[in-house]
């Protein structure tokens, strides 16, 4: 059975699709997981608030407070979160008329 030149064509464009895909799949996980550090949070990128990202030097201070403050007893750490807690509630609520 010979092949025509058009089913070779057809199976070597479709072998050019998958292999470009496959190569857009690669080279988009790579330059994700750092281009979100750097869209502005109004276009989508990360909050003001969100965590460290693993393996850098922020997140390993982060994880020592965290560490720190899980050893604390409970009552200092409810005493230690409570004014800035209270404070926060208060300046976004508005008052009751």
């Amino acid at each position: 059975m010979t092949a025509s030149f058009r089913q070779v064509a057809i199976l070597l464009a479709a072998t050019a699709l998958a292999c470009s895909l496959a190569g857009c799949a690669s080279i988009n996980e790579k330059l994700a997981s750092g281009m979100g550090e750097y869209v502005p949070q109004w276009a989508g990128g990360l909050p003001s608030d969100a965590p460290p990202r693993p393996g850098t030097a922020k997140y390993d201070e982060e994880m020592k407070e965290r560490e720190r403050r899980r050893l604390q007893p409970a009552a200092e750490r409810d005493e230690a979160e409570k004014p800035a807690a209270a404070s926060d509630a208060n300046a976004k609520l508005e008052p009751v008329h």
